[in-house]
């Protein structure tokens, strides 16, 4: 029998749907206190100083890559392995993204490289937490610093998860997480900027609000500045699922435990890797399938089912801008390359039911049977 499971979908109750009529009963749709609020959670949560809440993790990372002041020309080195925001924010701002290949077990940047890629013009790393697994920010926050560069944590994918006891985005000199619907918790669109320096915190406060500076009158714009301002309805979802956090960690991780249970009798399905030290928040749930076998026409006959999936990520150097704009071409990132054919994003949210997940290990496990 075919049954409908999606691949994604938010966990809204009673107490995210009061804090948004709140905000829709009071004065203040925007610029107004429940932004400062979510503000503060967020930075007590994670432990870190100042937040600046913004409309999208892509926005938090464009605003920081140009708080940063970097020229035109100067190179930052990222993973290929990643959603398209993490190497276009630099883009924006004409910083060249220097790819490093990935490690094969945690699908994070390969430390053993980093050092290969640093040149005079390199001014930073931007490491990304892919699918919530964190980085080996030890090892990539010495060779910053031992090369005197900026470490800007894409920590969109990992909000919750912990590396060595340390909350994911609490290392880096500045960090971005997202809260799209299909991430940990959700604002709807949205995202927020961490970091412990004043002065980016106040440049990025100030960029997506048009350029004006605090107390600043409404046409007197300082800089160059974006309308990347989060609103107060966004911000109240999620304080209330910020408050809900404990438990909706708890329940990602029951669910992945399941899957992970019941994938490993399955020929052909190669689960999660974690690596010691790590607490996943899992963003996703991304299996890889065995050499040999058609990725593309197992999503076809999932989808057939009922059952969404989707093959998380296409390397961004073969992406045809990136391509035309510098020359990449397969063979470039071996390991990115190899590991992007195989991946299958399973259906994964909160309340995945039990049914639901065995419908899709048991039609998972049909499907591969036949190779």
């Amino acid at each position: 029998m075919k049954k409908e499971v999606p691949l994604s979908r938010p966990d809204i109750g009673d107490r995210e749907r009061n804090a948004v009529m709140a905000v829709l009963n009071s004065r203040w749709l925007s610029l107004g206190p429940v932004v400062l609020n979510f503000e503060k959670k967020i930075a007590e949560y994670v432990g870190i100083k100042y937040a600046v809440a913004v409309n999208s993790g892509t926005s938090g990372l464009h605003l920081v890559v140009r708080s940063l002041g970097l020229p035109p020309g100067d190179e930052v080195i990222t993973t290929p392995f990643s959603f398209v925001a993490s190497a276009n924010c630099l883009l924006f701002e004409r910083v060249r993204p220097v790819f490093v290949d990935i490690d094969p077990l945690t699908l994070n940047m390969d430390c053993s490289n980093l050092e290969n890629k640093i040149n005079g013009k390199t001014r930073g790393i931007l490491p990304v937490h892919v699918f919530g697994h964190p980085a080996d920010m030890a090892s990539i926050m010495k060779i910053a610093s031992e090369h005197g560069l900026t470490v800007i944590e894409d920590a969109c994918e990992a909000f919750g998860s912990e590396y060595n006891g340390k909350k994911a985005g609490s290392e880096s000199d500045v960090a971005v997480f997202a809260f799209y619907p299909n991430k940990q918790i959700t604002t709807g669109e949205g995202g927020v900027i961490l970091t412990n320096r004043q002065d980016l915190a106040g440049l990025c406060r100030s960029m997506r609000n048009q350029g004006r500076d605090a107390g600043s009158g409404w046409y007197d714009h300082e800089r160059l500045g974006y309308n990347y301002r989060l609103d107060e309805m966004s911000a109240a979802l999620g304080c209330a699922q910020l408050s809900r956090i404990t438990e909706i960690l708890a329940k990602r991780a029951a669910i992945a435990a399941k899957y992970n249970y019941k994938l490993k009798h399955i020929d052909g399905v190669i689960v999660p890797y974690v690596a010691p030290g790590i607490k996943m928040s899992w963003f996703v749930y991304v299996v890889r399938l065995a050499p040999g076998i058609d990725r593309d026409v197992v999503m076809q006959q999932l989808t057939e089912k009922g059952i969404g999936c989707r093959a998380y990520f296409q390397p961004i150097h073969l992406q045809p801008f990136y391509r035309q704009m510098f020359g990449y071409k397969p063979g470039d990132f071996p390991v990115t390359e190899s590991v992007a054919a195989t991946t299958l994003a399973l259906p994964f949210h909160n309340n995945l039911s039990e049914e639901d997940i065995d419908y899709v290990v048991d039609t998972l496990g049909h499907i591969l049977g036949k190779y």
